[in-house]
């Protein structure tokens, strides 16, 4: 089937009337991006194919266990609570230090 530039004239002429100028980058761009998603699953799933089936059996790791790194968390916090009751002592300071009409 040959298509020649007759043909191809009136078929994009056809797509310009149905969708409209303005929306044909907007589908074209959705396109694009539908085919790289598509062709990136496919590879996925070649890829899941090609990958050997038996799994090796896991090697044990020796090594020290590390302490947790909840002490510095925990320091953090503590240092956060400080800071927040400072802060409380130092709002309910200033609201018994202003009168009750508004004026300072």
């Amino acid at each position: 089937m040959n298509l020649g530039p007759m043909e191809i004239g009136l078929i994009i002429l056809a797509v310009l009337l149905l969708f409209g100028y303005k929306k044909l980058p907007d589908a074209s761009r959705s396109m694009g991006r539908s085919m790289r998603i598509f062709k990136s699953e496919m590879k996925g799933m070649k890829d899941d194919d090609a990958r050997p089936t038996d799994v090796a059996a896991p090697t044990p790791v020796q090594g020290q266990i590390a302490a947790p790194a909840a002490a510095g968390y925990e320091a953090e916090a503590r240092a956060a609570e400080l800071r927040a009751a400072e802060l409380r002592a130092r709002a309910a300071q200033e609201r018994a230090s202003t009168p009750v009409d508004g004026t300072r």
